[in-house]
């Protein structure tokens, strides 16, 4: 019995999963290893922070196959030398012999003082509940200050105040501009937006430290009820304690088919592969595929066919429910359809 474990059932490992069963030999079994019964849609994590949509908005059933068996629980060390995954309560170790490693990432809070104590995220289900519960139980006119303004800060900022008309939100940017990998017609779109909807952007922010009420920033210290942390993020913390070779961004360095030259017998997904691309679900998607058909042939006793370049249709946001941005057909726009066509492609992944 050749056995395939896949730590993470993220956009990742469920796309290989999905297309392991396409084909898979009678002689394969896969586990699936993940902390909740269900595929998280991260990019939508957001509105569950800002209180704009329920849990099952952001959850999708994994598949029923008689070859995977899942196992809902935390992953305390993987084992790379015994080829084993320990995981927290189970008594027997989980043993592979091909392994995917799609954990995905954690905040990068930079050693700033307070950070990790005091403030809330988006980065898992948990965690985006923590937010929604403390933002949706604030009284009217408190305070709510979102640090960093990339792709994720924007949406949570923007979707707390569709939410919340009354709170006072604040975003603080490092930069001189929000999205600074974007565009500059849709930098200063969405910075007149923030201004229209009485958002207060503070750019060339340097947080000192964070306090249970307050954040610090270049010298002033700004009383706070709320404090969301969306400023970086790095690969979970059980792939940066495994002995393989690492960018200077503590991602595993892989070969064209995506496997630990190393180890080949081990391949790497989304935010803990090394990629000359930015993070994110459509990226970690088609890894996702390409690793299925690499697999695929694996399993079935192949020499497989080296993956093709990927290909990336570009990045889309949300500013509320109905105005976005994006870069569509490699130009950047902004208003509705950018919105309608987040919303599309949210529809399409659930029914994928």
């Amino acid at each position: 019995m050749k056995r395939v474990v896949i730590l993470g059932g993220g956009y990742g490992g469920l796309n290989i999963l999905n297309g392991l069963l396409e084909n898979i030999p009678k002689d394969a079994h896969i586990t699936v290893v993940d902390r909740n019964p269900y595929h998280s849609l991260k990019t939508e994590f957001y509105t569950i922070a800002a209180g704009t949509e329920s849990d099952r908005h952001a959850r999708v059933d994994f598949p029923v196959h008689d070859q995977v068996d899942y196992v809902f629980d935390e992953i305390e060390k993987i084992d790379v030398e015994n080829e084993q995954v320990i995981i927290k309560n189970l008594t027997e170790n989980i043993t592979y012999d091909y392994l995917v490693i799609g954990l995905g990432c954690e905040d990068n809070y930079h050693g700033i003082e307070g950070a990790r104590e005091f403030t809330e995220s988006v980065q898992t289900f948990a965690k985006a509940r923590s937010a929604g519960y403390s933002i949706g139980n604030l009284g009217a006119y408190k305070n709510v200050t979102v640090v960093g303004a990339g792709l994720s800060g924007i949406e949570v900022a923007s979707e707390v105040r569709e939410s919340r008309s009354d709170l006072n939100i604040r975003l603080l940017d490092r930069g001189d501009t929000v999205l600074k990998a974007f565009d500059s017609k849709i930098q200063k779109y969405v910075e007149k937006w923030f201004k229209e909807n009485d958002v207060e952007v503070i750019h060339g922010a340097n947080v000192e430290y964070v306090e249970k009420d307050g954040v610090c920033n270049n010298g002033i210290c700004y009383m706070n009820d709320v404090t969301v942390w969306t400023a970086g993020v790095r690969p979970n913390f059980l792939v940066r304690e495994l002995p393989f070779e690492k960018d200077n961004q503590d991602k595993i360095i892989v070969n064209d088919f995506y496997q630990v030259p190393s180890s080949q017998n081990v391949y790497v997904v989304g935010d803990c592969a090394s990629a000359d691309h930015s993070p994110s679900a459509q990226l970690a998607g088609q890894q996702g595929e390409k690793i299925a058909d690499v697999l695929t042939a694996v399993l079935h006793n192949r020499v497989p066919e080296r993956p093709s370049e990927l290909k990336l249709k570009g990045t889309l946001g949300s500013l509320g429910k109905s105005d976005g941005f994006g870069n569509m057909m490699q130009k950047p726009m902004t208003g509705m359809l950018p919105r309608l066509a987040k919303s599309g492609v949210l529809w399409l992944s659930k029914r994928h």
